[in-house]
This record gives C-alpha cells, sequence and structure tokens, in this order.
C-alpha cells in the first residue's frame, strides 16, 4: 500500500522511465512523449495523494500520458505526416501496440531507454544530461550542479538533445553491439552520476535519495549481466556496492552527517563490502586498470580498514596518483590532496589544493573549501579553518552538509592574538 506524498513521489520515479519507454517505443516522437510522461506525473502527484494510488498505476500514467500526445497530434491537423513518420520508424508488426496494462516486454525498457539517450548522434555532455533527466528522474538544476554549470546552460542543453534524437529518427530498441561500445563510456557515466546524486543529494533536507542509488545499482546490475567481460562496468558496480555499503553510518544518532573516519564500522553492510571486493579484485586480474577500477580499489582499501587509524593510505595515494594519470579531473586532485595530506601532512595537501582555486570549475565548488577547512584544521590553523569552514556552509546546498560545516565551525575555538604593549 503506498500513502503519502514520499511514496507516491518513489512510485513515480520508478514508474516514469518504464511509462517513457513504452511511449517511445510506440510512437517515436521522443521529445513530445518526454513532455507528455512529464504532465502525466504532474498529474499524478496531484491526484494520487488525496485520492490514493490507481489499482495499475503504471497503466494510469500511460493512459494519461497517451492523451496528451493524442490532443497534441488532434489540434496540429498533422495525423497523416506523423502515421508515414512511425511507418517509416518501425516495423509493420509494431503498429499494434500492447494493452496499456500488459506486462513490459522482455529486457527492460529502462535499460533501452538508457542506450536510445547516450546516441552517438549527441555529444557526450548531452547524452549525460538527457539520461539523467529522462531515465534517472533528476531536475534540471540537479544536473546542471553535477555538470557545475548554470541551469539555464543545461536547461538548453537537454532541449536540443531531445530535438537531436527526434531528427535521426533512432529506434527504440537495443543497439547493434559496435554501437553499444560506442554508447558505453556515456551509460557509465550517467549510472555514475544518478548514483552520486543519491548517495549524497546535492540539496533538500535529506542526505540520501535511496531510489536513486537502488535504480543506479540496479541498472549497473543489468549492465554487468549483459557485459560481464567489461572491466570497467564491473568496476563501477563494485565502487557502487562498496560506497553504497557505508550509507546506514552516515548519520548519526541525532542525524547528523558523520565523516568516514568517525563512522561506525559495525554498521557498514558487509556482504555489500564482500561483494564489491571480490568483483574489482577479479576484474583486476585480466582487466587493464580503468578510472572506475581505480576508485573501485580505493574504496575497497578504505572498506576493509578496521579502524580509520589503520587505514593504508600510501597504498590509496598510489592508486589516486595512477588515477591522476589515467583519468585528471579536478575532483581525483581534490581528493588526492586529502590521501596527500594523510601520507606527507596536511601543508603537503593544502599545496595540491591552490590550483583548484583558480579552476573555474570547482573554484566556487563548496567541496574544495571544505576540504581545505579541514587540512587548515589538521594543520593547526584553526581561525582560517573556521573560516573556510563556513564558506563552504554558505554554498553547499545540502542541508545535512550545512549543518555539518557549521558544526565543524562552531567546534573550533579560535584564540584571540594577545593586544600588543603601547608602552613608550
Amino acid at each position: 500500500m503506498i500513502s503519502g506524498s514520499r511514496g507516491v513521489e518513489e512510485l513515480l520515479r520508478s514508474l516514469a522511465p518504464q511509462v517513457l519507454g513504452l511511449l517511445v517505443r510506440r510512437h517515436g516522437q521522443f521529445d513530445r512523449c518526454e513532455d507528455a510522461v512529464q504532465e502525466a506525473l504532474l498529474a499524478a502527484a496531484l491526484n494520487w495523494p488525496e485520492q490514493g494510488v490507481p489499482e495499475n498505476p503504471r497503466a494510469w500514467l500511460l493512459t494519461v500520458a497517451t492523451r496528451r500526445l493524442t490532443d497534441e497530434w488532434r489540434s496540429e491537423r498533422a495525423r497523416r505526416d506523423r502515421e508515414v513518420a512511425v511507418a517509416v520508424r518501425e516495423p509493420a508488426y509494431a503498429a499494434v501496440a500492447p494493452a496499456a496494462d500488459a506486462e513490459p516486454p522482455s529486457g527492460d525498457d529502462t535499460l533501452r531507454l538508457l542506450f536510445l539517450c547516450c546516441h552517438p548522434a549527441l555529444a557526450r555532455s548531452a547524452q549525460v544530461a538527457l539520461t539523467l533527466r529522462a531515465v534517472g528522474g533528476l531536475t534540471t538544476a540537479q544536473i546542471a550542479r553535477a555538470f557545475l554549470v548554470p541551469e539555464a546552460t543545461m536547461s538548453q542543453r537537454i532541449r536540443r538533445a531531445k530535438q537531436r534524437i527526434e531528427a535521426t529518427g533512432a529506434r527504440f530498441t537495443m543497439p547493434s553491439a559496435a554501437e553499444r561500445d560506442e554508447r558505453l563510456g556515456a551509460v557509465r557515466q550517467v549510472l555514475y552520476l544518478i548514483f552520486n546524486e543519491g548517495y549524497t543529494a546535492s540539496s533538500g533536507p535529506d542526505l540520501h535519495r535511496a531510489e536513486l542509488t537502488g535504480e543506479a545499482i540496479r541498472l549497473t546490475r543489468m549492465l554487468h549481466a549483459l557485459l560481464p567481460d567489461d572491466g570497467e562496468v564491473t568496476g563501477l558496480l563494485a565502487l557502487m556496492l562498496l560506497t553504497d555499503s557505508h550509507r546506514a553510518a552516515r548519520l548519526g544518532p541525532g542525524g547528523e552527517l558523520m565523516p568516514l573516519a568517525e563512522q561506525d564500522r559495525a554498521r557498514w553492510d558487509r556482504a555489500a563490502i564482500e561483494e564489491g571486493v571480490a568483483l574489482i579484485t577479479e576484474s583486476l586480474t585480466w582487466s587493464p586498470p580503468g578510472p572506475y577500477q581505480l576508485q573501485a580499489a580505493i574504496a575497497a582499501v578504505h572498506s576493509e580498514a578496521p579502524s580509520a587509524a589503520e587505514t593504508d593510505w600510501p597504498q590509496i595515494l598510489a592508486l589516486y596518483r595512477l588515477l591522476a594519470r589515467i583519468a585528471p579531473n579536478p575532483l581525483v586532485t581534490l581528493n588526492q590532496a586529502v590521501a596527500v595530506a594523510m601520507v606527507d601532512g596536511p601543508r603537503a595537501g593544502l599545496a595540491m589544493l591552490e590550483p583548484l582555486g583558480e579552476d573555474e570549475r570547482t573554484a566556487a565548488h563548496h567541496r574544495v573549501a571544505a576540504v581545505r577547512a579541514h587540512l587548515l584544521e589538521l594543520a593547526g590553523e584553526p581561525g582560517p579553518a573556521r573560516a573556510a569552514y563556513l564558506a563552504a556552509a554558505r554554498i553547499t546546498t545540502s542541508l545535512p552538509e550545512r549543518r555539518y560545516l557549521e558544526l565543524r565551525a562552531a567546534r573550533l575555538v579560535v584564540v584571540d592574538d594577545p593586544p600588543r604593549r603601547t608602552d613608550s
């Protein structure tokens, strides 16, 4: 029994890509189908909390979205052109659509939708953004924060991507083996970003959005089953499992955010850790290490440490240095700076952070300020550390992170300099 607005929201998030997949498979016209699904979701969000969830919610959404499409086509008086376009796009037998309440066809429409959004006609950034919107259910604002670009820029990117998909006349089928390999990099990146948004929500009152992490892991398991010999898919699944294994310990008794070093490791999910470690260990025996595999290896070192004090930081630093050579980016540098600080001291870590303050992608990112604050605290500079914690708290849009950063700042005791003597 689904009750409450939160339960309805989670149900709609899981149903949205299924309904969109069905519509696109039947009718093509990705852009219009996505708009129709959004209107159906809005109607459900307004009606279901008060009137109750229908017996077959997927069929309800599909019916409302289909009616929206039908009304639009009638108003445009373009039925003949539409029928010609559909006939060209789909084989003749596809015109006989299944009933609205029929079970999905073999294979998951969500996965087909994932590959469709990663069409090679789109730029990589557009592939990722469109899939996050259509499959992951993220808002445009959330996607913009993930890409570190203005929301207006991301909105235009998504709109152009949908129009481009429509212009290609792409079919709603799994791509061939050659096409699949072309799109796989974008697919992995999409799943990773969906997982990250669920594991640490970029905005709002909640730290976690379990529906997103669960969906990312589910889709990655499907992808791994499809491509068991792809080392990076294996690494991505291992990374998600190892990261998500800490989720229960990330909040303290009062709901406060707990950093990794302070977490109760007895609350970690040992089954997920064992599965993740086994996946990454086995994959590195036959696959050259890629970015996701290296990140999974780092997560495995953290997860296998009995305590924070027993963490093998030299091994983690070696892995980050290899990752920085293979896939350099500002966030890798940020994490590497922490490892450097733990091995060579906080001053060395602070020196690594300096270039990030001049990089327009990260200069105003709250994580840079938060790491700087932490390293300044370790270096014995409470005043600058407190200022950096407060600066990070002002920037972040996550309420749990803001509370944590403000608490860290409040705990620092800043001793004023003694007054200078003015005796002549």
